[in-house]
């Protein structure tokens, strides 16, 4: 069997050549993701929308970091903003950073652990 008949199954995108656009347009989401408070950030928002107040408190960084951090992610595409009366809410832009988010989690979870918590029974929630 030759390399070549082993892409059968493989997705449009893969059989595509990828454009310099589009590999820019990956590069620069995982390069927004790859800082750590950004990454918490995100991480936070998985529960969905919250306020800059409620984010600084989560990732434990100081609110003019945390804003600086937010605008990043929005002009990246990463999240979007309402407002809600005097409040901006922040929420992940979409389903695709959704996973994005939380695959990156769980490749990491396997990393550090043989038995990742996401493969275990659902732990409680604990206030």
């Amino acid at each position: 069997m030759r390399a070549r008949d082993n892409v059968a199954n493989a997705s449009d995108l893969q059989k595509q050549v990828l454009s310099d656009g589009l590999v820019e347009a990956a590069t620069t989401l995982l390069a927004m993701l790859s800082d750590a408070t950004r990454l918490r950030l995100a991480a936070s928002l998985l529960d969905g929308e919250q306020d800059v107040t409620t984010l600084t408190e989560a990732v434990g960084a100081a609110r003019p970091a945390v804003s600086q951090h937010l605008g990043k992610l929005r002009l990246a595409g990463v999240v979007r903003v309402r407002r809600d009366g005097r409040r901006q809410l922040y929420a992940l832009a979409d389903t695709h950073v959704r996973r994005l988010v939380t695959e990156a989690l769980y490749t990491a979870e396997h990393r550090l652990s043989d038995r990742p918590a996401h493969h275990g029974p659902p732990l409680p929630r604990t206030r």
